[in-house]
């Protein structure tokens, strides 16, 4: 289980969270490949925390380090580094949506082909990843890993086409669900989205040479330039020639469906420093906040953000307000994943050890306590007793972003339907009893959709991804043996 900079307080002991997805960064033609990636995928630590791994490749042979934990615990020692020599390079940090949690299913996954050598790294999931695996094993292939990447090899392998580029784009066509992915050969960087660009990612510019990566903020850490987004269904192939150039060959759909990137990367996964689909994640955050106290108006004294991601939305929502803001909730980051052993005895300390209240700040007040979501709801439940414990007179939660009703498939980790808090209370207020609060109310979905976009949404052509809010899965499901009874549920959604 992973630990997040941005979630609805992490309680690892209850599950009580969503889990990030992956992150990718690739450079082409630079000496420090390796380097470079490492800084990137420290920068992109918040998607994935379970593992790291990279390839390079030094125009003779490809190298390959994988390690479990975090990516400053092994990529920060010279001798690691030493081991990676290279002018291309990709690399990936893991929160495992798919497959077991063990070094053989760290990325990048590396194949060698009878057209060369290949390395892939992938962030999201393939909603047929399964079924293809079941019918590539059908036709004798043998797997060495869990992870539905593996699929996208063996389809490598098994094209007719000529060049590797051409292989991967074949490749990657048969495939359906929410995915950014990166290839390297001997000579090239290929980088792709998924059709409807349910996952994020950017082109970026360092002395000239190409990189690609989830999020803006690991240009930033290198001091690359951002190019552009890579748009949704395009493939765009990076390849050095042997004079030392470097050629940039784009690839689109002949069809181009409309964008509709995940709103789970403004609401929660995103760092905050991003720039993602052209749109500040920050002030993407801070608007849902703005939009919340219009809609969900309370008098109270003191609006506290819950750490780390319902900071930027209690800020928002302190100025709409005109209630002032205090951190009345002290993060510890010094707890690792593994600092206690779960026992029973210690489950009531669960969130005591990740954060405490500051009574300063809270005794005696009315309360509002901002969030980015709420997943179980159990984490909520011990926060609000935190805060009464701390002399809080009255505690009302706000929740930036709408109630969640439907599990994800597209690579973040979500609870089954029937664990959601939404599906579990027929009612608000039975929601808001659980919880011990006040008061409790969620941001509209079109009170998100402005925060982000700038308008309501298009019922008729959604924006944006958003079926954890509203049941529209944007693609088929063909993996999960659940889905007539989540399309069950997206119709009693529709139906109120």
């Amino acid at each position: 289980m992973n630990q997040s900079h941005s979630s609805t307080l992490n309680d690892e002991l209850d599950g009580d969270t969503l889990h990030e997805e992956c992150g990718v960064f690739g450079v082409l033609g630079h000496p420090d490949g390796a380097t470079l990636t490492a800084l990137g995928l420290h920068a992109l630590q918040h998607r994935g925390q379970e593992a790291a791994g990279i390839v390079t490749f030094d125009g003779k042979q490809f190298h390959t380090e994988k390690r479990m934990g975090l990516v400053g615990d092994h990529y920060t020692d010279p001798a690691t580094l030493a081991k990676l020599p290279g002018f291309i390079s990709i690399g990936h940090t893991r929160y495992s949506t798919t497959g077991e949690v063990a070094l053989r299913n760290v990325q990048p996954l590396f194949a060698e082909l009878e057209v060369g050598g290949i390395a892939v790294a992938h962030n999201g999931n393939f909603t047929n990843g399964l079924t293809m695996r079941r019918m590539l094993i059908a036709d004798g292939a043998i797997f060495q890993a869990t992870s539905d990447t593996e699929v996208v090899l063996h389809l490598i392998a098994r094209s007719k086409q000529t060049s590797s580029s051409d292989r991967f784009i074949d490749a990657i066509r048969q495939m359906e669900g929410g995915y950014s992915m990166l290839a390297m050969t001997r000579t090239k960087l290929i980088a792709a989205r998924d059709p409807i660009g349910i996952r994020p990612l950017v082109m970026g510019e360092l002395d000239g040479k190409p990189i690609f990566c989830s999020e803006t903020c690991a240009l930033d850490i290198i001091g690359a330039k951002y190019i552009r987004d890579v748009e949704n269904g395009e493939v765009i192939i990076c390849e050095i020639q042997p004079d030392g150039s470097i050629t940039i060959d784009s690839r689109k759909a002949d069809q181009p469906k409309p964008e509709r990137l995940c709103l789970f990367e403004y609401v929660y996964f995103a760092r905050p420093d991003s720039v993602v689909g052209g749109r500040s994640v920050y002030t993407a955050r801070k608007n849902m906040g703005i939009n919340l106290a219009k809609e969900a108006p309370v008098e109270a004294d003191v609006v506290v953000p819950v750490p780390d991601g319902g900071t930027p939305a209690a800020l928002g929502f302190a100025q709409a307000s005109g209630i002032p803001f205090e951190y009345g909730i002290i993060r510890n980051h010094y707890v690792g994943r593994t600092f206690i052993e779960p026992t029973q005895q210690i489950r009531a300390f669960g969130v005591k050890l990740k954060h405490s209240a500051n009574r300063a700040m809270i005794e005696g007040k009315r309360v509002v306590l901002v969030d980015d979501s709420i997943v179980r709801g159990t984490t909520s439940l011990k926060i609000v007793q935190m805060i009464r414990d701390a002399g809080a007179k009255e505690v009302h939660i706000r929740v930036a972003s709408p109630m969640i009703y439907f599990p994800d498939f597209y690579g973040i980790d979500t609870p089954d339907a029937d664990k959601l808090l939404a599906n579990q209370y027929s009612s608000l207020q039975a929601m808001c009893d659980y919880i011990g609060a006040d008061s409790l109310e969620f941001l509209s979905i079109d009170g998100l959709y402005r925060a982000v976009g700038g308008e309501n949404r298009d019922a008729a052509n959604p924006q944006f991804t958003d079926h954890y809010f509203t049941g529209d899965y944007p693609t088929r499901l063909l993996d999960n043996d659940s889905t007539s009874n989540v399309r069950k549920l997206a119709v009693m959604a529709s139906n109120g």
